[in-house]
């Protein structure tokens, strides 16, 4: 099928003939980095109520066999359901990826798809890493075209993920781009994902992920029966942008495709809060330690933050959940000052912490012209810290770590990927090493297989 060439048509033909060949091997090393980071954070998460009750639904409503792994509760489903568990799970505990330009969190709604899939098919290891990098470069640019205004109202790895997760078992079934396109119209056609859920504390973050990726596998396995879908779902007059954007760049959706690899560009997550903390966070770290202070020793911190901070993490005036209070920044900047560091155990002995709570109404957010001016390309951390010895100090960060300037190593990646897989005892050490040692050997694996044992 031929079509008439237009972003969304280019973008499409992009991820249908994306080849192993064709991607640099730092990019594919990079691939493999963040599906081991992936797979930690989906066992992590593998414990919590509202995946344990997705996975509940997904029992009562999926098959109760199939070739795809629930890596959460080691049974075997079809690849729909296998996806929607396993990416609701890897959006739970806040230590998955983030691409800085797209805000846009591209791991949680691909890699669960694509290996979902992809054991149901007998995919080979570089067929694997394919179609993630092709859900990636798809799915960034999307969260790049709908801009700064859809952000404001929408959790773009719901909605650009959807699209996102579609390329990527498109590309595993081998779509030719007229196919692709429609699985896009199909994909764009149900994304969705609104941040109204904040306010309540409410699951649905988990239900944005899963949904996007079961959403992108019925979107990939319709266009290959020859199902169709709008052929400009994107930039189309009534398409995504058009409701969902009032900045939408057209331009971004095919920026430099074959020639810049976004994947490259995507961020490990260091401490277990969503990211817009963390700039600020690692710039209170650095007053912190360059001036040897205590909790006790500061009155009040001021965080020179962009506008997406404070339309995301505004709205968290009084967590009252774990998961509520990671998109805190009271609450992530109290445990930066009292214990150092803000993981994961941080978060489930803090919740109910007075010291941790009375720290957090100490701390404000504060618009910076500088920062919104940088975002989304760069994150840039400013704090100022006044002591109650009368002090008045501050901090700034240009990459937060784990940005591509300030990465993980993979050894790093590594001891990560250890500290969530066995967080919750979805899995041992040992089972977490031999992750580690398929995932270094993906390239070369004839096919994907099981990952965990039943």
């Amino acid at each position: 099928m031929t079509t008439t060439s237009h972003p969304s048509a280019e973008l499409a033909a992009f991820a249908s003939s994306l080849r192993y060949e064709d991607i640099p091997p730092a990019v594919l090393r990079r691939c493999e980095d963040l599906l081991l980071d992936t797979l930690g954070s989906i066992l992590a998460g593998a414990r919590s109520r509202p995946v344990l009750s997705i996975d509940k639904v997904a029992r009562a409503m999926g098959p109760a066999d199939g070739a795809a792994e629930v890596l959460v509760s080691r049974r075997k489903t079809s690849p729909l359901f296998a996806a929607m568990v396993n990416a609701a799970a890897a959006h739970m505990v806040e230590q998955d990826d983030v691409h800085n330009g797209s805000v846009f969190h591209p791991a949680a709604v691909i890699f669960p798809p694509v290996l979902a899939v992809g054991q149901a098919i007998g995919a080979t290891g570089r067929e694997l890493l394919t179609a993630a990098v092709a859900g990636y470069e798809v799915g960034i640019r999307i969260g790049e075209f709908l801009g700064r205004s859809h952000y404001k109202i929408f959790h773009t790895t719901g909605t650009a993920g959807t699209v996102a997760a579609a390329a990527a078992v498109g590309r595993l079934l081998k779509l030719d781009p007229g196919q692709m396109l429609d699985a896009f119209g199909s994909a764009g056609t149900q994304a969705a994902g609104l941040w109204e859920f904040l306010r309540d504390a409410a699951d649905s973050k988990q239900l944005h992920t899963a949904k996007a990726a079961a959403d992108g596998i019925l979107a990939a396995y319709l266009a290959q029966d020859g199902f169709t879908g709008a052929k400009h779902i994107l930039e189309g007059p009534q398409g995504m942008a058009a409701g969902m954007s009032t900045d939408a760049d057209p331009a971004r959706l095919t920026d430099r495709l074959g020639k810049r690899w976004a994947l490259a560009e995507t961020s490990f997550k260091y401490h277990a809060s969503c990211r817009h903390t963390h700039p600020a966070a690692d710039a209170l770290l650095q007053v912190v330690r360059e001036h040897r202070l205590e909790a006790a020793d500061i009155d009040r911190v001021v965080t020179h933050v962009h506008q997406g901070a404070i339309d995301v993490l505004g709205p968290v005036v009084d967590p009252r959940t774990v998961h509520q209070s990671k998109f805190s920044m009271g609450s992530v900047l109290a445990l930066i000052a009292l214990r150092g560091y803000a993981g994961l155990t941080e978060f489930d002995l803090g919740l109910k912490d007075r010291d941790v709570a009375a720290f957090r109404d100490k701390v404000t957010m504060q618009l910076d012209q500088e920062v919104d001016q940088a975002y989304p390309a760069r994150w840039i951390g400013k704090v100022t810290v006044y002591t109650r010895d009368g002090r008045e100090l501050h901090g700034r960060v240009d990459e937060p770590k784990g940005d591509p300037g300030n990465t993980l190593s993979r050894p790093e990646i590594e001891d990560k990927a250890v500290r969530l897989g066995t967080y919750a005892g979805a899995a041992t050490e040992a089972e977490m090493r031999s992750l580690i040692d398929w995932a270094w050997k993906l390239a070369d694996l004839d096919r994907a297989g099981q990952l965990l044992p039943s």
